[in-house]
């Protein structure tokens, strides 16, 4: 793929660090790309706090925070503890989290 025709790019953010230093890196790789910054709020609380200002500070166009938690609860965590999915004595917890967000990024892009 050319990467200079790449004019966007959608983000999965946590705000982490290699979440935060790869904006700069795809701005800089990709022919100064917009960056989409899309983060998912499953249950974790505060944690989504503050979140907006660092993905701009990082050079994000916008950030996106979605409330995926009716969809994470219904159609993921219920039907994993019906299937007993655990491993090591917990349930499968963060992993399982991942194509619900993924889901939500790909609706984002999509848009």
């Amino acid at each position: 793929m050319d990467k200079s025709k790449i004019k966007k790019v959608v983000l999965a953010y946590s705000g982490g660090l290699d979440t935060s230093v790869i904006i700069p890196w795809l701005k800089e790789n990709y022919n100064n790309c917009e960056v989409i910054a899309v983060s998912g709020n499953v249950g974790q609380g505060d944690e989504l706090e503050g979140l907006e200002e660092k993905a701009i500070k990082t050079g994000a166009s916008k950030l996106y925070v979605l409330d995926l938690t009716d969809d994470y609860v219904d159609n993921y965590i219920i039907p994993t503890m019906k299937a007993g999915a655990v491993y090591e004595d917990y349930l499968l917890g963060t992993s399982h989290a991942r194509p619900c967000i993924a889901k939500a990024l790909v609706e984002i892009a999509i848009k």
